[in-house]
Parts: C-alpha cells; structure tokens; sequence
C-alpha cells in the first residue's frame, strides 16, 4: 500500500505543483502572476494579486509537499483550498465534463487529495523517514475548517464591495 500511495502522491503531487508554476512563475505556456492575477479580477476576485499569490503558491507548495510527502497533511489541504475554489469560481457553471470546461479534473485532484489527506502519506515519505508526524485525524478535520473558510473568504471577495467614500461635510 505504501508504493501506491507513494505513486499517487507523485502523479498527483507534480500535476498540482505543475499547475502552480504555470500560474506563479509562467512555466509550461502559464500566464505567471500578473496574468492569473487579471483572470481572478475578471471573476470579481479581490484583492485579485494577493488572492492570485495565495492560489498559485498553494497550488505549488502543496504540490511539492504532497510530492514528498512533507509535512502532511498541508499539501493536500492547500490543494483542496485552491480545487474548491476553482470549481465555484470557473467551472461549476460548465457542468461536469472537462471537455466543456466542467469541473470533472478538479473534482478528480480534490477527491484524490481528501483520501490522501485521510491516508497519511505512507511509510516511503520524508515525514516517515524525520519522525514527523501530526496528530490524525484531528488535524485533517482541522485543516479541512480553515481550508473551508479560507475558500469562502476568496468566494465572499467577488460580493464585498468597498463602502463609498464620502467627502468630510464642512
């Protein structure tokens, strides 16, 4: 069991940390941060820059500590952030399949992520070999909290409007 787990969290790990270099440092046709960065802000994602930092940072980090299996369970909980809000943000309304830019490979890498996040990384992970460990499953239940709320936040960001400026009256 340790191998496959060993082997999800490599394919699994490197597509997200993949998609994260795209939308951070340009890699692979991305459009690095300014230009993810636009995308968000044309969703009503604000503040788009420091939201965009926040996606493409944990779709790279997260990726590279599921990877190794560092850490756990913060990559996968990084992930399921950035999947969550990707699937209300851009492809929700587009149904299910990819092929009509549905929220079918999201949906795939968060599901893929939560059981991960369960699992625990296996005995052929860095935590293993340091000794490292969190307590389980408090910690996955936890982290799933703060990761709900830190989607909603982003989420909540399309609909807050900045109050009017009103000039001092005189």
């Amino acid at each position: 069991m340790d191998i496959a787990l060993l082997i999800l969290r490599i394919v699994v790990g490197l597509t997200l940390a993949a998609h994260g270099a795209q939308k951070v440092l340009g890699w692979f046709g991305g459009p690095r941060i300014e230009g993810f960065a636009k995308g968000l802000g044309s969703m009503g994602i604000k503040p788009a820059r420091a939201w965009a930092w926040v996606a493409g940072l944990s779709e790279l980090a997260g990726g590279l500590l599921i990877a190794l299996g560092l850490l756990w369970p913060a990559g996968p909980l990084l992930g399921i952030g950035s999947m969550l809000v990707a699937i209300a943000t851009v492809h929700w309304s587009k149904g299910f399949f990819n092929s009509k830019g549905g929220f079918e490979f999201p949906f795939v890498m968060l599901g893929s992520m939560l059981a991960m996040g369960l699992a625990g990384p296996g005995l052929v992970a860095i935590d293993h070999l340091l000794g490292f460990r969190m307590p389980e499953p408090l910690t996955v239940l936890v982290g799933l909290v703060l990761v709900v709320l830190g989607a909603g936040s982003a989420l909540a960001s399309r609909f807050w409007r900045a109050p009017a400026v009103r000039p001092e009256l005189g």
